[in-house]
């Protein structure tokens, strides 16, 4: 009989630590979790190197992947409706836009944690022509780890990270970034 109620002891004791070994493996999921997130915070936004490749999907239907625009300079702007730094800097990214298409240069916009209404009444205020899409999910603004908006990135013609820059763009920054960036040999 005291094997039986050994064996059942045994079975009891299995049956209690279940419970335990799964709050250890929840709380350091939890902790491994936590610790991917900060070394994600601490590693700050990208600004050179392969320019992470994602497609934006704009407010007009179109289909764009970075991947898809090698050979030409590439300019991404992360706004948002409600951001009063992003209404100061977009007449002047229309105007640069305007003068710099057709000499391979591309301009997309992305519209950051906005409505969709909000977003087109902005384009619609400053009359901008260029691409412009929402960030679906914040795919990529998390792709690019940005800081806020606005905020711009420069993707050179062989498809890599030429910098970012926090804040607002006033002349002549742009300028001077898109005649280095068109300098630039491209095989």
């Amino acid at each position: 009989m005291e094997a039986a109620t050994s064996n059942s002891e045994l079975q009891g004791a299995n049956t209690r630590s279940w419970p335990k070994v799964l709050a250890y493996g929840f709380v350091l999921g939890i902790l491994g979790l936590l610790g991917w997130g900060l070394l994600r915070a601490y590693a700050g936004q990208l600004a050179e190197g392969p320019a992470p490749d994602f497609t934006l999907y704009t407010f007009n239907g179109q289909e764009i992947t970075l991947s898809d625009l090698k050979g030409q300079v590439v300019v991404i702007n992360f706004w948002a409706s409600w951001c009063p730094p992003c209404r100061d800097e977009a007449p002047y990214l229309e105007a640069t836009w305007r003068k710099y298409k057709e000499q391979g240069v591309v301009f997309l916009g992305v519209d950051y944690v906005d409505t969709e209404t909000e977003a087109l009444e902005y384009i619609a205020e400053f009359d901008i022509t260029y691409p412009n899409g929402p960030d679906i999910g914040t795919r990529i603004s998390q792709a690019l780890r940005i800081q806020g908006v606005p905020e711009t990135f420069f993707v050179g013609k062989d498809g890599t990270l030429r910098g970012v820059k926090v804040g607002p763009l006033f002349p002549p920054e742009l300028e001077e970034r898109l005649i280095e960036l068109l300098a630039e040999k491209y095989p």
